[in-house]
Order: C-alpha cells, then sequence, then structure tokens
C-alpha cells in the first residue's frame, strides 16, 4: 500500500458536464433531471487526509479469475468480465470507509464490490463462481435493467441500477429501507448513477457491522448487523467489461 501525495485533481463526466474536483473530493456529477431522490448537498471527502491508502496492483491478489482477466495501468484496473471471479484484497479488514470510481463499458454491464468476503468464501473458489458469502456493494448499468425485462419477459422490481446493498449467501445483513419486494436489499433512496461509459464514484463507510454508501456524494442505501463484519475486499468479473480506478481506503478503530 502506498500513502497518498498532496492535492490531486480528478475528473468525472456526468450526463451533461465535466466537474473538476480538488483534493479528491467526491466526484459529484451535475445533477440532471435523472439525478432524483435527495434535496441535500453532496458530501465532500478529502482522501488526502491522514491514514488514507491509494491500493494498488501490489494489494490485491486474484482469486478465482484468468491472470489476464485484470490488467492494471497505475491506480486503473481493466477488468474483462470473464470469467466470472473476483479480484481480492490481500489484506482483511474490519472497520474502514473505501472511495472508487467505477466505469461499465458495455450496455447492461453488471459487477460490483465485494465487503467483508470471509476467507472460507475465497478458499478453493473455482473460476465462473462468485463467494458464497460477503457484503455486495452493487455496480450496475442502467441497461441491465432493459436486458433482464427482454430476457425474462418480467418487470425489473427486485433489483435497481442506483446502489443496491445486499448479504450474498451465507452472509447476514438488516438492510435500510427502502427494500426490495422481498426484503433482501436496501435499495438507493435516490438515483445518481450515471449510465456507461461514464464514471461513477461510490464512498462507503463500514463499522460495526454497519454499511452505507454514497454514489456520486448522495447517501443512498445501506445496512447493519452485518455477520461477519470483518474480511476481505473484492473487486467483481460478472460477464462484462468494466474499470475501477483510484481505490482508496482508510481503516478506522
Amino acid at each position: 500500500m502506498r500513502l497518498l501525495g498532496k492535492t490531486i485533481l480528478t475528473t468525472i463526466t456526468s450526463l451533461v458536464a465535466l466537474t473538476t474536483i480538488a483534493n479528491f473530493a467526491p466526484a459529484i456529477a451535475q445533477e440532471t433531471p435523472a439525478q432524483v431522490g435527495a434535496a441535500s448537498s453532496p458530501i465532500q471527502i478529502d482522501t488526502t487526509a491522514d491514514g488514507w491508502v491509494e491500493l494498488g496492483k501490489d494489494d490485491f491478489q486474484r482469486a478465482n479469475c484468468n491472470e489476464d482477466t485484470w490488467t492494471w495501468d497505475g491506480p486503473l484496473v481493466h477488468c474483462t468480465g470473464n470469467p466470472v471471479g473476483v479480484l481480492r484484497s490481500k489484506k482483511k479488514y474490519r472497520n474502514l470507509e473505501f472511495v472508487g470510481w467505477w466505469r461499465h463499458l458495455s450496455h447492461g454491464g453488471n459487477s460490483g464490490f465485494f465487503l467483508w468476503t470471509p476467507e472460507e468464501a475465497l478458499e478453493g473458489l473455482v473460476p465462473n463462481r462468485l463467494p458464497n458469502a460477503g457484503i455486495e456493494v452493487q455496480v450496475l448499468d442502467h441497461g441491465y435493467t432493459e436486458l433482464y425485462e427482454k430476457s425474462s419477459g418480467k418487470k425489473a422490481t427486485w433489483f435497481t441500477t442506483h446502489g443496491d446493498i445486499f448479504p450474498v449467501g451465507k452472509s447476514k445483513l438488516k438492510p435500510f429501507p427502502p427494500l426490495s419486494p422481498d426484503g433482501s436489499r436496501s435499495f438507493p433512496k435516490g438515483n445518481f448513477s450515471n449510465p456507461s461509459p461514464n464514471w461513477n464514484f461510490y464512498y462507503v463507510r463500514a463499522v460495526n457491522g454497519e454499511v452505507r454508501l454514497w454514489v456520486n456524494g448522495h447517501e443512498v442505501s445501506g445496512g447493519n448487523q452485518a455477520d461477519p463484519p470483518e474480511g476481505y475486499l473484492c473487486l467483481e468479473s460478472e460477464g462484462a467489461p468494466v474499470e475501477f480506478k483510484h481505490i482508496r481506503v482508510r481503516e478506522l478503530p
């Protein structure tokens, strides 16, 4: 891991504009009619403060993907999407906050962050399988709704493309409302994600079994009573090309 340097200038392309943010405060896309649901102003996060570190190639290891599934270029990692699987952190985390930019490179792409993934869910994980435990912070392109409804003939009522949070497999979480119809997912309180190929910015705070997600500066979803509340941070490969960059972590008491 590497300690961050001084002021960093970063940009994000919103639906209609390009906004430059100093000190790596959250990449806040200008609000448009598609971004609704919150009256408060976007939060600002200074990840140059003490304790923040940027994760790169040396901080992750392959769990079950191919060697060429994940390709690093400095702070950016490109994922082909095949085979399905994860790239996991070498370090285990309990209380932390992390940020990261992501963008899908195809219409309807699917991916995610896995938080608090236990070691037993990663041991012996074969290609084309995802861990059977962890808390997923969904990374889903808007086009996924269209593709799902066209292929299934059903309305997409059980997921959203704006930052769902939910427990995977053996893990447990009590999701915050609003909830998915079956109560298993925390649905976002507002719609703030940008479509492919625009970048999005996630800020996640996970402390004592509680996890909260901010999308492009707006708090949208979360949950508490996570079990286990400790594990590895994973990036997900799930069938479509996706990129992540400037993944930064600060451990908390």
